[in-house]
C-alpha cells in the first residue's frame, strides 16, 4: 500500500475520523437518541449549529471538556465511569500524534491506520506476503519501500522508514496483545538478500514471546487455508466503548469495516487460520531452519 500522499496533495478541511473520535461520536449520537433530543437541541445547548453536531457525532470534529459536559447535562448522562472515559476520549482525541510530523508526506489513509493501530488493545495480524509492518527491521523495512517508492528519494525513504520504525515504539510501552499469523511464503520470499533476509527472521524470534506476541506459521503442506484471499489485520479496543475494526488490504490501499457481520466473518476466518498454522514454538523452528539455511547461502 502507497504510504505518500503525492506531490501537492491536501488533506480535506475535515479528515477522516481517527478510531477516538469515532468512538466518542457514535457513543455521543446514542446518548442524544436515548434522550430524544435532536440535532438542534444539542447544537443550542454548545452554541453551534446542526452541522457541528453532526461532525462532531461522525468523528469529523473534535468535542471540548466544555461542550460534553453540557451534552451529558442535556442528554442526562448520569454513569460517572462513562462520562470519565467520553471526557478523555475527548481530549485525546485532540492529542497531537507522534506521525503529525510526517503529515505532509503520509497519505491520510495510512495516518488513519497509524491512528487505529496505535490505539488499539489487541491486534490480529495475517500476512501472506510479507513481513508485518510492526516486525520489520530497518534494513528489510527500506528494502520493502523502495520496492514501492520507486520514484521517491533517499531523504524521503528515510522518511518512510523512520514512521515505520516508530510504528513499532507500540511494542515497547503499554503494549497491546499481538496475534500474527504468517504464511510460510513470507519466510521463504527474499527481500533484501539472504543477508537481510536472515537477520528479519532472527528478529521475529526475539519479538515471539506468547500469549503477549505470537507468531504463527502457516507451513506449505497445509494447502488451502482461509487467508487465500489477501492480508487482513483486527483491531480491538477496550471498554466502556468495545469496537473491532478490520483492515482489509489491497493494491492502492485499504478498506476498514466495522459493522458486526463483516468483522465476525474475519474473526471466525482468523480463528481457522491459527488453528491451520504450527504452534508458536514450531514456528519458530521452521523461522529458525530457514534462517540457518539463509546464512549458508
Amino acid at each position: 500500500m502507497p504510504i505518500t500522499s503525492g506531490k501537492g496533495a491536501k488533506l480535506p478541511s475535515h479528515p477522516r475520523p481517527t478510531v477516538r473520535r469515532r468512538r466518542l461520536g457514535g457513543e455521543l449520537r446514542r446518548m442524544r437518541e436515548a434522550a430524544g433530543v435532536s440535532t438542534e437541541q444539542a447544537a443550542d445547548r454548545i452554541g453551534g449549529d446542526k452541522s457541528k453536531i453532526s461532525r462532531q457525532e461522525n468523528g469529523r470534529q473534535g468535542v471540548s471538556k466544555l461542550e460534553i459536559e453540557a451534552l451529558f447535562g442535556l442528554y442526562g448522562v448520569e454513569d460517572e465511569k462513562l462520562k470519565t472515559a467520553l471526557i478523555t476520549l475527548a481530549r485525546e482525541g485532540r492529542r497531537k500524534s507522534w506521525w503529525a510530523q510526517y503529515s505532509d508526506t503520509l497519505q491520510e489513509m495510512f495516518q488513519e491506520q497509524l491512528s487505529i493501530e496505535s490505539d488499539a488493545v489487541r491486534i490480529l495480524l495475517f500476512q501472506p506476503l510479507l513481513i508485518p509492518g510492526l516486525f520489520q527491521t530497518r534494513e528489510y523495512a527500506e528494502e520493502s519501500i523502495r520496492g514501492v517508492e520507486k520514484t521517491a528519494s533517499d531523504e524521503q525513504i528515510e522518511s518512510y522508514v523512520s514512521v515505520r520504525m516508530g510504528r513499532q515504539d507500540i511494542l515497547r510501552e503499554n503494549a497491546p496483545q499481538v496475534v500474527c499469523v504468517l504464511d510460510e511464503a513470507v519466510l521463504r520470499r527474499i527481500i533484501g538478500g539472504p543477508k537481510i533476509m536472515a537477520g528479519q527472521l532472527q528478529r521475529l524470534i526475539e519479538l515471539n514471546n506468547p500469549p503477549r506476541l505470537s507468531i504463527q506459521v502457516i507451513p506449505f503442506g497445509q494447502g488451502w487455508h482461509a487467508g487465500l484471499d489477501g492480508a487482513f489485520s483486527i483491531f480491538s479496543y477496550p471498554d466502556p466503548m468495545d469496537l473491532d475494526v478490520v483492515r482489509q488490504e489491497y493494491l492502492d490501499g485499504a478498506l476498514y469495516l466495522e459493522e458486526d457481520g463483516p468483522v465476525e466473518r474475519y474473526q471466525l476466518a482468523f480463528d481457522q487460520l491459527r488453528a491451520s498454522a504450527l504452534p508458536s514454538r514450531q514456528s519458530m523452528d521452521l523461522i529458525s531452519q530457514t534462517a540457518r539455511d539463509l546464512n549458508k547461502t
